[in-house]
């Protein structure tokens, strides 16, 4: 096994163990969902309050298991480290950042611009 293929196995378990952190954090969120509201009318305002808070975070979650699942399908396509939009390759510092990164920086700004 070449030092590419073992960068490739650590890639993958980082994703793997990222998406597993994801995958309970969504379950902790439906887990407090389904708990019951409090007696006091003030503490059931304060759950209620918190309920975009936990929609944003649940969908945050949800978009990451979903671009790490991407990730895994570009590592096993043979395309991991390469940009879907202009084909260049991704610089390494942004996959260490994010690894499931699908996009250089340049096409990442310039959607972000739009």
């Amino acid at each position: 096994m070449g030092r590419a293929a073992e960068s490739l196995t650590q890639v993958r378990e980082r994703l793997l163990k990222l998406r597993n952190e994801y995958q309970q954090r969504v379950e902790t969120i439906h887990a407090h969902a389904r708990s019951p509201l409090e007696a006091d009318s003030s503490e059931q305002a304060a759950q209620l309050g918190n309920v975009e808070v936990v929609q944003a975070l649940e969908a945050e979650a949800t978009g990451e298991i979903v671009a790490i699942n991407a990730a895994l399908s570009r590592l096993d396509a043979g395309t991991y480290g390469i940009c879907v939009t202009c084909g260049d390759t991704i610089g390494a510092a942004r996959l260490a950042a994010r690894p499931a990164s699908a996009e250089c920086v340049d096409c990442a700004g310039e959607h972000a611009r739009h």
